[in-house]
């Protein structure tokens, strides 16, 4: 027999009220809830509470059903940034129980509930949450976490060269993330960004960053930072992300991490496409649908006659470089070029292989290896934007597991 809350969602429903009213109102953490979300045991006190809040009784909120229990720990996970929830979907699948994600975008934000309702998802600045008494929040107490998830989008430090730690990075949404580590200090972490970062101001904001993560308690090796290409894990799609997985340092010799091993087998659109759901999406204007339609499959600008070339690219033409990403359409035995955030922009096309269109939010979904039921909510634009900046869940499920992998050590 294993306890069930269906009933306690619709009640929620049913009364117009959120997840987050419920913990306001009823006084219970979001721990509380995300236990609850996943179908866990949580105390009689925080059942009582939930009853007095709603006015009923205990069978009007759970029950017990004939299942089989599973006992296998569940690693629990906060995540930062969470967007339209690619990270945080792999890392689940993984086997870890997120505890409660933070995403400022209502749209995304929206997404992530539309698809996991158990989650408890804040809509919210970071800035307005990682000044707060994160242990009493978040209901657990310093050191229990077992991983802090996520990417702050790459900003420039203050630094002066003077290695202030944590100050260096005030001002910067980096900050925040700095701030969940300092006080919860989860066992680990994951950090994800964009292959830019080791790059960045010469290679100063990631030096930085580095450099606070271990001031913070953290031991980050050369062989706990890799940029992975996602083609490399069942994505049809060539998309690198810098992964850093840093080790609380009480646990450095304890916990054993290795990132995952490329798969033999590299998907190509052929593979992901052919069957695709029909979904929404932006049409090119029919001038440049028309100038699409003479560029074959795999091909681009150079494909197509001179002088209509000439013409579409304008003071592009004059531009030195390939610029390969001109009209170029792709081609069914390859993998996508990395997803965007808008459909048709003029030096980065990403056109389809069999028609002159743009790829739906469904076929870019496939290509960040979304399942299709996967749901994005807001304006076509958020959604190609939501989409477009995510994590391939294929890469966070791979990721995962082996973090999954080294927190069993313990």
């Amino acid at each position: 027999m294993s306890v069930c809350y269906n009933k306690l969602w619709k009640i929620l429903i049913d009364k117009n009220l959120k997840k987050t009213d419920l913990k306001e109102c009823a006084g219970i953490s979001f721990n509380v809830l995300a236990k609850m979300g996943k179908n866990e045991t949580v105390s009689m006190e925080s059942i009582e509470k939930i009853c007095v809040t709603l006015d009923c009784n205990i069978g009007d909120i759970m029950e017990f059903v004939n299942d089989r229990v599973s006992y296998d720990y569940k690693p629990k996970t906060i995540e930062l940034f969470a967007g339209a929830g690619g990270l945080a979907l792999g890392i689940e699948e993984a086997g870890f129980d997120n505890i409660s994600l933070i995403e400022v975008d209502k749209d995304a934000a929206d997404t992530l509930k539309c698809n996991r309702p158990q989650w408890n998802v804040i809509c919210d600045d970071i800035a307005n949450i990682s000044c707060l008494d994160l242990e009493k929040y978040f209901g657990i107490k310093k050191g229990e976490l077992d991983l802090l998830s996520g990417g702050a989008p790459c900003q420039s430090f203050s630094y002066a060269g003077k290695r202030l730690g944590l100050e260096d990075a005030r001002g910067t949404l980096f900050y925040h993330y700095a701030m969940f580590l300092e006080k919860l200090q989860p066992k680990m972490f994951l950090f994800e960004n964009v292959k830019g970062l080791l790059t960045h101001d010469r290679g100063k904001t990631y030096k930085t960053i580095l450099d606070i993560f271990e001031r913070a308690g953290y031991t980050i090796t050369k062989s706990q930072i890799k940029v992975l290409n996602a083609w490399d894990y069942g994505v049809a799609q060539k998309r690198e992300r810098l992964i850093t997985v840093g080790i609380r340092n009480d646990l450095a010799k304890k916990i054993k991490f290795e990132f995952p091993a490329p798969h033999k087998y590299k998907p190509v659109l052929r593979d992901i496409l052919l069957d695709c759901p029909k979904s929404e999406g932006t049409p090119y204007s029919e001038y440049k649908r028309k100038i699409f339609e003479l560029v074959p499959p795999g091909g681009y600008w150079r494909d197509i006659p001179e002088d209509i070339a000439k013409e579409y690219m304008k003071s592009c033409w004059y531009m030195e470089g390939g610029r390969t990403g001109i009209l170029r359409r792709l081609s069914l035995d390859e993998p996508s070029l990395a997803v965007l955030t808008s459909p048709s922009q003029k030096q980065t096309d990403r056109c389809h292989p069999l028609e002159a269109r743009p790829f739906t939010i469904r076929e870019n979904a496939r290509c960040q290896s979304f399942p299709d039921d996967w749901q994005f909510c807001g304006s076509i634009g958020q959604q190609y934007k939501q989409v477009g900046n995510a994590v391939p869940v294929n890469l966070a499920y791979e990721i995962g597991l082996k973090i999954k992998e080294g927190l069993e050590c313990l």
